[in-house]
């Protein structure tokens, strides 16, 4: 009998599989197709201080081997979240969730956060560091160590719970984020979000999605997220959570392999509603296999 389950700062998981934010809106959709709780956990759909619209579409552009988007981040604010969707998750899912927040100043993320640890339900806090500092010339929190740095202290100063900070691929050098993210107080690393990129229609000549560029995920992202974890485990002593291309439960052992302690699918679940389901029941039959007892013992095993 094989081991699917892993621990995550304390938390207990079944097994390794959490479908990725804005890929899973609060899981009601998907609760009609499978019972959601064979996942490990969810993380639910970004989350900011207030309600955001989202940008103009068309939002979403299809690209070779996986998809672009710009949705904006559109959300109905943290208020709605804590006194709808978490009561009505209740009811469909009875594992803790993971909570994940982005901002657009110090403050809202401090203030976002602090709400949502409050909240039973949440078992991990993700915050996402991809967004445009409205206070620093609108450059990314995620792209400079001393900002990601400044977000990661100050929400470790209003919450309890884990916090895990979501990395963005586009920099130079992610390594040095992840260690300025550690030194700060992180719990956790989750990596990477999307990669930047771009669709030109070729009959109007003009960009296809309305706010020019998008984030691409899907099949084709999976060699730089590997990569990047596989660097990252090297340079911190936290768990990470692996995502970036992930579609069938090979991907999901290859990333633990790279030193993911746990695996969330993104994209994957937009194509197919089901992924996630087939992909748990698939990696017990990939163990053995691969003659793999335990999960949680292979983590970074590529590093050995």
């Amino acid at each position: 009998m094989v081991n699917l389950s892993v621990n995550l700062c304390g938390l207990t998981l079944d097994n390794p599989v959490i479908p990725a934010s804005g890929c899973f809106g609060y899981g009601k959709e998907f609760a009609e197709y499978y019972d959601i709780n064979i996942l490990g956990s969810f993380s639910f759909k970004g989350t900011t201080r207030q309600q955001r619209f989202g940008n103009p579409t068309p939002r979403i552009a299809e690209a070779p081997a996986g998809m672009l988007n710009a949705v904006g981040l559109q959300n109905p604010g943290v208020e709605h979240v804590i006194s709808h969707e978490l009561p009505e998750m209740k009811r469909y899912f009875h594992k803790p969730v993971i909570a994940n927040v982005s901002g657009f100043s110090v403050d809202e993320y401090v203030e976002t956060c602090a709400m949502l640890d409050a909240e039973e339900q949440v078992g991990i806090i993700e915050v996402n560091i991809s967004c445009p500092n409205v206070h620093g010339g609108g450059m990314a929190f995620g792209t400079s160590p001393d900002s990601a740095a400044a977000v990661t202290k100050a929400v470790k100063a209003a919450v309890k719970k884990p916090v895990f900070i979501k990395l963005s691929p586009n920099v130079t050098d992610i390594v040095s984020i992840a260690r300025a993210c550690e030194e700060a107080g992180a719990d956790g690393l989750s990596l990477i979000n999307t990669l930047l990129g771009m669709r030109v229609d070729l009959k109007t000549h003009k960009p296809i999605l309305a706010n020019g560029m998008g984030g691409l995920s899907g099949p084709a992202v999976l060699p730089v997220a590997l990569r990047m974890v596989y660097q990252v485990y090297k340079a911190v002593k936290i768990p990470l959570m692996g995502m970036g291309g992930v579609s069938c439960a090979r991907d999901v052992i290859e990333m633990m392999l790279c030193g993911a302690a746990a695996v969330q699918v993104g994209a994957a679940n937009l194509v197919h509603p089901c992924a996630c389901k087939e992909i748990i029941e698939q990696l017990p039959v990939e163990m053995e296999k691969l003659g793999i007892r335990s999960l949680q013992e292979i983590i970074g095993g590529a590093h050995a």
